[in-house]
């Protein structure tokens, strides 16, 4: 199992600096999610042959690994120009993996379009979710037999807003694909928009994940939808929060506990931004806390 973190609190650092303080924090591991300068939000990679060559140096002599790129592109756009754009944009990212020697990819089903290009999104009015899957389709036709050749495998988590944003049919679309390396990640921040039953969850998606996002969150549904208190009344926002462990409603025992019974044995990262002020305490916490359930349910 590789323990990661994902250093979005610590995008401020450079590349350079970034491995650094991730083995400081007590991690061996990054994921690597968007940032200026690397894998940029949308658009086309900002990275040269100088920038990989500095930032693989820096992880060899800090003494971690990449456990995955995270990119975002708008794949499952039904702009087309959009959609072919952010092929391309994959297409450069796998190129940096394969350059960097990672093995593992994630991302999200992702949003839609620009906003720019309409003025709904799917989670809002459900008007442009067959559009957006369609997208998805094409896009993966052309993707997954990249990632095939690379040997490079991709793990897919549904989002709140994305078009497919729940477990199913998050889970039965990646059995659908077809392929050893297309997987899914299980974002625990996320679990009140899945279910409310985590263990019957994780068994549910056992046979296709590889991978778990760590974080805490409040049950939005709960207290008679009051949990949080959204002004002005009637608004159609919804929250969700990435906190430390304990300082939510997610169910640690049942998340680890089943993991452990369902011999889960992938990446596990974690994956807290509510504390940038904190960052360095949250990233030392967390680590703890996720090696005390290891310890607790994997080495019994």
């Amino acid at each position: 199992m590789k323990i990661a973190l994902d250093p979005f609190m610590h995008r401020h650092l450079s590349l350079e600096e970034l491995p650094f303080k991730v083995k400081e924090l007590g991690y061996d591991w990054i994921e690597l999610s968007p940032r200026g300068g690397f894998l940029e939000w949308f658009k086309a990679p900002r990275v040269f042959p100088d920038r990989i060559k500095s930032f693989k140096r820096a992880l060899k002599d800090a003494g971690v690994g990449v456990a995955s790129l995270l990119p975002m592109y708008r794949w499952a756009s039904n702009d087309e120009a959009e959609r072919q754009a952010a092929v391309k944009h994959w297409k450069r990212a796998i190129e940096i993996a394969v350059e960097m020697e990672v093995d593992v990819m994630n991302s999200e089903f992702g949003r839609g379009p620009h906003p720019d290009k309409g003025s709904c999104y799917c989670c809002h009015t459900g008007s442009m979710i067959e559009a957006c899957e369609d997208a998805w389709w094409r896009s993966m036709e052309e993707l997954v037999p990249v990632f095939e050749k690379e040997g490079i495998t991709l793990h897919v988590e549904p989002h709140p807003e994305d078009w497919c944003e729940t477990l199913q049919p998050a889970v039965d679309i990646i059995r659908t694909v077809n392929s050893k390396n297309v997987k899914f990640l299980y974002c625990a921040p996320h679990t009140f928009y899945f279910g409310d039953d985590t263990k019957a969850m994780l068994r549910e998606c056992a046979d296709v994940l590889a991978h778990v996002h760590v974080g805490d969150t409040f049950n939005h549904k709960a207290s008679s939808g009051l949990r949080y208190i959204l002004n002005p009344p009637g608004t159609q926002a919804r929250v969700h929060q990435h906190l430390n462990i304990g300082q939510g409603e997610v169910p640690w025992d049942d998340f680890f506990g089943t993991l452990a019974k369902v011999g889960f044995d992938g990446i596990m990262t974690a994956c807290v931004f509510a504390w940038e002020d904190k960052a360095d305490e949250s990233g030392r916490f967390m680590r703890s806390e996720m090696q005390h359930y290891v310890d607790q349910y994997w080495k019994k």
